[in-house]
């Protein structure tokens, strides 16, 4: 029988932050670090560090007395997500023109299809997944690491808007949720003719709109269970 080998902090801050890209973790869940310990079969020694991590990017909350719990945004810090978005999301799409590869540019059609694919067969979290995965590709590739942190940090808090303030309605829902498609492609068309100034200007449009789509107001989720939603890790 293999020994089974715990997660390290950054394994824990990993699968956090995916499942709140997943949209399986809304925004207001009490982060109880005993549940999360449990869940990681780590200690909460362990655990502590990476809530602290991740209300240092504003995805956690942490209340002196109350504890952490997932960050809920207001309309105002949501409106400023998008705004910086807008300032660095052009910067970076021109430095990724500047060197992609034809490997980068199948990596975005991948993307793209299988955004589609995902939306197409109802899994909009998966569709949520892969349309940020197609930001921050474009970030990683572009080789400006301090702007590609930044988005970083920026795309798992515009996951945390979208599922604050979506439309309760299915199909706006899915419009409101995830980067369309179409505006995915008419920003590859420019990145293939190697169009930077277009290309900038297709991405500020697309991040508009994806803005103009949000409902300022609040819907409730049920809290997950912490210790279903991460698993109970193998005996040892």
């Amino acid at each position: 029988m293999s020994e089974f080998v715990a997660l390290t902090e950054n394994e824990i801050y990993e699968r956090m932050v995916a499942t709140i890209l997943d949209h399986r973790l809304p925004p207001g869940t009490k982060l109880i670090e005993e549940k999360l310990a449990s869940a990681f079969g780590v200690s909460r020694t362990r655990v502590r560090p990476v809530l602290v991590r991740l209300a240092n990017e504003q995805i956690v909350t942490l209340t002196p007395n109350r504890g952490a719990m997932v960050a809920q945004p207001t309309e105002k810090e949501a409106r400023e997500v998008f705004e910086v978005r807008r300032m660095i999301e052009p910067t970076l799409i021109e430095c990724f023109i500047a060197s992609a590869t034809a490997d980068d540019i199948a990596v975005l059609t991948q993307c793209i299809n299988e955004e589609e694919a995902a939306r197409a067969s109802g899994d909009m979290r998966r569709a949520i997944r892969l349309s940020g995965d197609f930001h921050l590709h474009i970030a990683n590739a572009s080789d400006h690491q301090t702007l590609g942190r930044i988005l970083r940090e920026l795309v798992s808090r515009t996951s945390l808007i979208l599922m604050t303030y979506s439309d309760n309605h299915a199909q706006a829902k899915t419009e409101a949720t995830s980067c369309g498609c179409q505006e995915h492609r008419a920003l590859l068309d420019a990145i293939r003719l190697r169009d930077p100034r277009e290309a900038a200007r297709l991405m500020r449009e697309h991040l508009e709109q994806l803005e103009q789509q949000l409902h300022f107001t609040e819907s409730a989720d049920d809290a997950p269970d912490l210790l279903s939603l991460f698993g109970t890790p193998p005996a040892p």
